[in-house]
């Protein structure tokens, strides 16, 4: 069924599909210079040193969609440092979190990738990747809409949170306010790396991630909305699920580059796992 769409809000479909800009997609919103904007918008970089780290937020909320970045991240000893690429509000807090953990030259990164909703997170799933992530720019993706949250690394499914609400197990899933895009580089030498084992050598510092090619095929949403409107299901993004390929893709990732999974950690749930792990 076709429904009427203000111009405000086709507006907003199309600001979100034509991204790619940083000056018009983003804010630096701390760092103290340390995070710049360049090439005409094309390309942003964020820095580390001693003193400070950096990072950047989207201008629009985002309710549903399919974001995807490309990110270089930090080359070398990277030991200590981590860059985090999330979907978040604060309010009430929904996240769905990408973070990659630094590691000493020739180790390799930790991905580590989360979903908090309603405040209650501990869903860490962590990855080794199949390339190095520091040699070139590589695209990962947050698809998020009603039935499901997945998270991809070019274009393979990694990880897949479904809408469990209709099975009244008290699994929540975000789906009532939008969020912002951030990412930061930063210091987290005391656990970041082998468990905080391995320090940050600031003799490599500034340490730099770089990104590009941002696109957001989403709603994107007014402080006083806080809702997406109902044509949206129309979009292909909005009902886009995994298929037999996609379900075999990530048996492939969890077999050769899984290490870690919340819903196979029995020490830390000695009563039984999280109802999400059996459903899912």
């Amino acid at each position: 069924m076709k429904i009427l769409i203000s111009f405000s809000v086709l507006l907003g479909f199309l600001a979100a599909a034509l991204g790619g800009n940083f000056n018009q997609d983003f804010d630096i919103t701390w760092g103290d210079g340390r995070a710049k904007i360049l090439d005409n918008g094309k390309l942003l970089t964020l820095s580390l040193d001693k003193t400070s780290g950096s990072g950047f937020r989207s201008k629009n909320q985002y309710m549903f969609g399919k974001i995807d970045m490309q990110i270089k991240l930090v080359p070398r000893n990277s030991a200590g440092t981590v860059t985090a690429y999330y979907l978040s509000l604060g309010s009430n807090h929904d996240e769905i979190d990408f973070e990659f953990l630094g590691n000493l030259s020739g180790e390799p990164y930790i991905m580590h990738t989360n979903v908090y909703t309603q405040g209650k997170g501990g869903r860490e799933q962590q990855f080794y990747l199949w390339f190095d992530p520091t040699k070139d720019f590589h695209t990962y993706s947050i698809l998020w809409n009603p039935q499901s949250i997945i998270l991809s690394v070019d274009g393979t499914p990694i990880r897949q949170f479904k809408n469990l609400e209709s099975k009244g197990v008290g699994v929540a899933y975000p789906k009532d306010q939008p969020m912002w895009i951030f990412s930061s580089l930063w210091s987290a030498d005391d656990w970041a790396t082998r468990g905080g084992l391995v320090k940050t050598d600031w003799s490599q510092a500034p340490f730099t991630a770089s990104y590009t090619n941002f696109n957001a095929l989403a709603c994107t949403v007014s402080p006083a909305s806080k809702s997406c409107p109902k044509n949206s299901s129309s979009s292909a993004w909005f009902s886009e699920s995994l298929d037999n390929s996609g379900v075999e893709r990530i048996k492939w990732v969890r077999k050769n580059y899984m290490i870690y999974d919340y819903c196979t950690d029995s020490k830390r749930f000695p009563q039984g796992f999280p109802p999400e792990c059996s459903l899912a």
